[in-house]
């Protein structure tokens, strides 16, 4: 945790002294400001934390509710793909009716909808509160950036974000494995309930926390909610995220194309009307400009290429460490560690580097993790069907290492030139992005696999599969680093245009 001195809350032009909210009111004591920080990063953990710990307790639902393999994947991607939908409509809501407002909101209903997953009867009742559970995310979720944004500066800023990436990575990574534990423990003889159930005590702990510590922030400038953009982008996403979250599930039937070609039309009227309702001094859902922001638009590039390779690979790999080299979910999820121990300490030790690197440490960073999936590839060939799961550790904390330098830095550069008023929206295409980015790294290093997997069952055929997917997973490394270049560089061509 940070030093008294290594955050305050601060207005983005410090030497004024006034705060983020522009009330005049004097900074929060540093104590304060702690308890306020610890408090975000228990809702980001939270928020992603349940985008992974239902994946290892998927065959204990099956058999006590009786759900279908369909119905038991659609616990996990019905939370994903509701989440994804109306991040960037909960990001907005945020600008219009404040942070703080927005985040206690979103928290609360998490909270209810974790009791109700918790006590679901069957698989419907599950589904619909998982998604319910996606929709309270997405509330609450952009305001913890938008917070960060608008309420810390420079180096503070760095390491708040710092912190906010090591979270993030720290609950994708032990997301399953706290799942497989509590399904191992079969709590009070519950067994898959307590994966869902452990959101209460968190969560009111923290809708506490936000309420006592968290200041009251509202822009000055706060837009209305633009409903007929809510309606087309919410339209356009769920057109090409479900069939990209369903697709292999159901065979790829001629619907899941038809859906994803219907989308192009909707982004392209979606982005017409954001045009013409800002040109007609409206307040559009996304606010053009911003995408006008070299360093955002490179900085989307790179999160969808990244979110999509290191999806891609979680995916692949707790397949081949379970069904290709006959792990159990929990020693699948030990395997993970080594990978989220890295990219922990990296995050944490980001505050110490920045100022020697700068944003050079965005090269080294997704530099290292392109190395990273290029020795897993080598380690595959040279193994073959002798390959096991420690034999992949040293390649994983290579990636572990260079995600950890380069989550953070991206969020703070690519956000770095947004408006206060449009933080909100700005973090919450951002994330949207990133979750898209998962649904097609998802598809697409699952469509290679399973394409070469076949119907063979031996351990060769899936070592072979999980070869060739390795390829693929390095080609979208080495996409995510050529954004660098155009991110880096965005701050120079600012200034030199200024």
């Amino acid at each position: 945790m940070q030093d008294d001195k290594s955050v305050s809350v601060t207005d983005r032009s410090e030497t004024a002294g006034t705060p983020a909210d522009g009330t005049g009111a004097p900074p929060l004591p540093p104590a304060r400001v702690k308890a306020m920080v610890l408090v975000a990063m228990a809702a980001t953990f939270m928020a992603m934390m349940d985008s992974y710990i239902v994946n290892v307790a998927i065959p204990s639902v099956r058999a006590d509710l009786g759900a279908s393999v369909s119905a038991a994947e659609m616990t996990v991607g019905g939370y994903i793909l509701v989440y994804g939908l109306f991040l960037v409509t909960g990001g907005r809501l945020g600008d219009i009716v404040g942070y703080k407002r927005m985040f206690l909101a979103g928290l609360g209903l998490f909270t209810i909808a974790s009791l109700c997953c918790g006590i679901a009867p069957n698989p419907e009742a599950l589904i619909a509160f998982r998604c319910l559970q996606g929709f309270a995310a997405a509330l609450f979720f952009p305001q913890i950036l938008s917070i960060i944004q608008t309420s810390f500066e420079g180096e503070r800023r760095d390491r708040a974000l710092a912190l906010f990436g090591a979270t993030i990575g720290l609950a994708a990574i032990t997301g399953q494995l706290i799942g497989g534990v509590l399904v191992h423990l079969d709590l009070f003889g519950w067994g898959w309930r307590p994966i869902f159930l452990v959101n209460l005590p968190l969560g009111v702990a923290v809708i506490a926390g936000a309420a006592l510590t968290m200041p009251g922030a509202r822009s000055t400038l706060r837009p209305r909610l633009d409903l007929p953009g809510v309606g087309l982008l919410t339209l356009a996403l769920l057109l090409l995220s479900f069939p990209l979250a369903e697709g292999r599930t159901a065979g790829w039937p001629l619907w899941c194309f038809v859906m994803m070609v219907l989308s192009a039309p909707c982004f392209i009227a979606f982005a017409w009307w954001q045009r013409r309702l800002s040109e007609s001094g409206g307040q559009p859902l996304i606010s053009p400009p911003l995408l006008r922001l070299r360093a955002y638009r490179s900085g989307n590039a790179l999160f969808l290429a990244f979110f999509a390779c290191n999806a891609g690979l979680f995916f692949v790999l707790a397949i081949q460490l379970q069904s290709g080299l006959g792990y159990s979910a929990l020693q699948s999820g030990l395997l993970f560690a080594p990978l989220g121990i890295a990219f922990t300490a990296t995050s944490m030790a980001l505050p110490k580097i920045m100022p020697r690197l700068g944003l050079h440490v965005l090269t080294a960073g997704y530099g290292l993790n392109a190395l990273g999936y290029l020795v897993l590839l080598l380690t595959a060939l040279a193994s073959g069907d002798a390959l096991s799961g420690p034999m992949l550790i040293p390649a994983l904390i290579v990636i572990g290492v260079g995600q950890g330098l380069g989550v953070s830095p991206l969020l703070g550069a690519a956000l770095s030139g947004v408006p206060p008023q449009e933080a909100g929206s700005a973090a919450g295409v951002l994330e949207t992005v990133g979750q898209l980015g998962m649904s097609v790294g998802i598809t697409l290093v699952g469509l290679v696999y399973f394409s070469t997997l076949g119907d063979a069952g031996s351990q060769h055929a899936y070592t072979h599969a999980f070869t060739v997917t390795l390829v693929l997973n390095l080609a979208l490394s080495l996409l995510a680093l050529a954004f660098v270049s155009p991110l880096r560089k965005a701050p120079a061509a600012a200034s030199a245009g200024a």
